[in-house]
């Protein structure tokens, strides 16, 4: 049962996760999942140097781990556009889809930036405390009363120049269905005055839409990390789309349809942009592929 009525709620549940997908074998699935918790233990050693670094630095450093930890789970990384942030020291929102805990990983491996995250997760351990160190803003969904300081807490990080990420269904889903952009978070922008930079995350095994590392239905998190850990050549994809500009909506409500429009363009196969070459591992530049459909 949701909390109240406007809780995003998923249709997406354990039927949609297809576990016919290529897998590697236990032995190699118990190395990634040995090479994940060394990189999460020295998650501590980086909490603290995060602490004391500014700038760049500290931008790279957050950056490299969140890309060493993907690669231990098995996970390649693969940017498709520009970086998030265009111009430096001015704010944008970043919205994004929402499918798995892969999504921060491979956000934060991109371009470290501040992410809105279900409360939840500051209790992981280790990278709870990664996740809080990179500044993350928290949200209680249950709580609609604390959905206005919320907002006003965005919308003065984006004032103060900062890159701030939101995953715009509210929930998750399972990757190959996705739900409508809950435009409420939209008004952070509008009240900043800042563009928003969609953003696109897609799984993929040997070419195809993958839904294995989707976190849906009565997975755990434990469930969901087996899943990934045997799945063999998963790519996160990250497309970066052309910001949408301030003033081309009169609402959050119309903002967030034409953020949920330019996004879908990347399913429909309409999108033609460059590869970040030092992200890529699948080579040049190229259309993007449509999307496969549910199995």
């Amino acid at each position: 049962m949701s909390a109240h009525p406007w809780m995003p709620v998923s249709p997406c549940g354990d039927g949609c996760v297809d576990r016919s997908t290529p897998t590697v074998g236990g032995f190699r699935a118990f190395l990634r999942g040995f090479a994940a918790l060394v990189v999460l233990l020295s998650g501590a050693l980086v909490v603290c140097a995060v602490l004391v670094l500014r700038g760049g630095a500290r931008q790279s450093l957050l950056r490299g781990w969140f890309r060493a930890l993907l690669r231990a789970f098995g996970a390649r990384l693969r940017v498709v556009g520009p970086v998030f942030q265009a111009t430096p020291g001015r704010g944008v929102l970043v919205v994004s889809n929402h499918v798995s805990w892969l999504d921060e990983l491979a956000i934060d491996a991109t371009q470290p930036i501040r992410l809105v995250a279900k409360r939840d997760i500051r209790d992981w351990p280790v990278l709870g405390r990664l996740i809080t160190a990179a500044r993350t803003v928290y949200l209680d969904r249950e709580r609609l009363s604390l959905l206005p300081g919320t907002v006003a807490e965005l919308a003065a990080a984006l004032r103060g120049g900062a890159a701030v990420g939101i995953h715009a269904e509210g929930t998750t889903w399972c990757g190959v269905a996705s739900g409508r952009y809950r435009p409420a978070l939209f008004q952070a922008a509008l009240d900043a005055g800042v563009p928003v930079r969609p953003v696109v995350l897609r799984y993929l095994q040997e070419g195809a839409s993958s839904t294995r590392p989707a976190f849906v239905g009565s997975d755990t998190l434990l469930d969901s990390v087996s899943r990934v850990l045997r799945a063999r050549r998963l790519v996160v994809e990250v497309h970066v789309l052309d910001e949408v500009a301030p003033g081309r909506a009169a609402d959050r409500r119309e903002l967030a349809a034409i953020v949920q429009r330019e996004s879908e363009r990347v399913a429909h196969g309409d999108l033609v942009v460059p590869v970040r070459r030092e992200h890529s591992v699948l080579g040049a530049p190229s259309r993007v592929p449509p999307a496969g459909r549910p199995r």
